[in-house]
């Protein structure tokens, strides 16, 4: 989502540059008493321009943290110079409040904190210089608590800005994800429905033959073998082509029913039980209480079989996977706990994309499948994993009584 954040439009931003350049400028130029004197601070004025005018002229060509700390810093020390440079300008205290709002442009929160910290350590030294040495702020001096008010409330005023900028943009950044995971359900769904029907019908006769040479007594044991291994293939392929349809044409007249959590998690467990031996791996049901959603039965086994099977083939031989379910008031939250290989941020944004697994053979179709489920009865699916330490799912839904 790095894009989400650093696109600008070249156009508009080179145009409201320009006028900026255009205003300092005409700062230097006209109406300057400074101006035709050319003496220390006129120089300091002139170089803190040329400064600021290149790094804004820059800035789309190094869109990094480091160059917009760069800008936010030059900008801030502009203003403070414009601020020493003309003491009886009294509206150059105005731009000495709003220094922050430069870095809310950026949408970077740490550029925020730093500009609002920078920019009240400045203040706080300019009052003190203001009340001990220079006596020519008159403006200030006069009403300082005032004016030590008025500063902080811009900062509280700025900061809320900020805050609610922020969470709009939040929203906004998730409200995108949603659409790119909707746009790949569709283009999967327009590829199931084009041709998994296609697909299947010469994969049933090819695997009615197979069957039928497997019962052939012509053919030696170890040909059967590979009998056998095509047709196991074969049912793989079968497997990914029903998911396929799954998630193309999904069942929207499937039966709602109340679901006893402990019963289906007593179920899938012994039905697991005998694939976890495979690893020596363990399915531990740690708390499990009397828990009720509105679901369909058999969709909702299917999605916790996806998610627990995925955790067994994810753990250490001789680790065991830990389950449990609870109420958290609205919400039934089932966790499943897995100490196995983990995986990173990256790896967890992208389960449920087509096509990507972290299994050799995987096809990822069976967690996009698993959260289609969870969207189907008002659900959510969180993962929570590190690298080398394992997962942990949390799956919630809303409790129903029974």
């Amino acid at each position: 989502m790095k894009e989400f954040y650093t696109h600008i439009n070249k156009k508009i931003y080179y145009f409201t540059v320009l006028i900026v350049i255009a205003i300092m400028i005409m700062g230097l130029l006209m109406g300057n008493p400074r101006f035709g004197k050319f003496d220390y601070g006129y120089f300091i004025h002139v170089g803190l321009v040329v400064i600021l005018t290149a790094c804004l002229l820059l800035y789309p060509k190094y869109i990094t943290h480091v160059f917009r700390l760069i800008v936010i810093t030059v900008a801030s020390v502009y203003f403070y110079a414009l601020f020493f440079l003309y003491p009886d300008t009294w509206s150059t205290f105005i731009f000495l409040c709003f220094i922050p709002a430069i870095a809310i442009l950026f949408f970077d929160s740490k550029l925020f904190y730093f500009s609002l910290l920078l920019n009240s350590v400045f203040i706080m030294f300019t009052f003190s210089y203001i009340m001990l040495i220079d006596q020519g702020y008159p403006y200030i001096k006069q009403d300082l608590i005032g004016n030590v008010i008025n500063f902080i409330g811009s900062q509280v005023i700025i900061y809320f800005i900020f805050y609610l900028s922020l969470g709009r943009i939040k929203k906004q950044q998730l409200y995108y994800e949603q659409i790119q995971h909707s746009e790949r359900l569709k283009t999967t769904g327009q590829l199931a429905a084009a041709v998994a029907h296609e697909i299947r019908n010469p994969l049933t006769v090819v695997k009615g033959f197979l069957q039928l040479y497997q019962k052939d007594a012509g053919f030696s044991d170890d040909i059967k073998g590979n009998f056998t291994l095509m047709i196991d293939e074969l049912n793989i392929a079968e497997q990914v082509i029903t998911q396929f349809l799954s998630i193309a044409k999904p069942n929207k007249e499937t039966e709602v029913e109340t679901v006893n959590l402990k019963i289906v998690l007593k179920s899938v467990t012994d039905l697991l039980h005998s694939y976890g031996l495979l690893h020596d791996n363990k399915i531990e049901l740690i708390r499990v209480e009397d828990c009720y959603i509105a679901a369909n039965n058999i969709e909702f086994k299917q999605l916790l079989i996806n998610i627990i099977k995925n955790a067994i083939e994810a753990s250490k031989f001789g680790d065991s996977v830990f389950v449990s379910a609870s109420r958290e008031k609205d919400f039934v939250e089932i966790k499943v706990v897995d100490y196995g290989q983990g995986m990173s941020e990256a790896e967890v944004k992208s389960l449920g994309i087509p096509f990507y697994s972290l299994k050799s053979k995987g096809t990822g179709l069976g967690m996009m499948v698993c959260y289609n489920i969870a969207a189907k009865y008002k659900g959510t699916i969180d993962f929570q994993s590190t690298k080398g330490e394992g997962t942990t799912v949390t799956i919630r839904f809303p409790s129903k009584n029974p």
